[in-house]
């Protein structure tokens, strides 16, 4: 089943992230986007499978430097 484009955009979902499906007597559904609860553990997995990448250490210190100099 494909959601219609109106509705995915008034949820403002983007490809790739999830929706939170409520199943409601009367055969109706609550349908939200599912956003991150403001955890650390809502973001552990998230990329996976994304890419075959491994980025080291020092990759991922200089991605965090440039994101915090604005660069990125």
């Amino acid at each position: 089943m494909q959601l219609r484009k109106e509705i995915l955009k008034h949820l403002d979902v983007r490809p790739g992230q999830r929706l939170d499906v409520e199943m409601l007597p009367d055969n109706e559904v609550r349908i939200r986007s599912a956003r991150p609860t403001g955890r650390i553990e809502d973001v552990f997995g998230m990329l996976a499978g994304r890419t075959k990448k491994v980025a080291t250490i020092e990759e991922i210190s200089d991605a965090i430097a440039d994101g915090w100099a604005g660069k990125r």
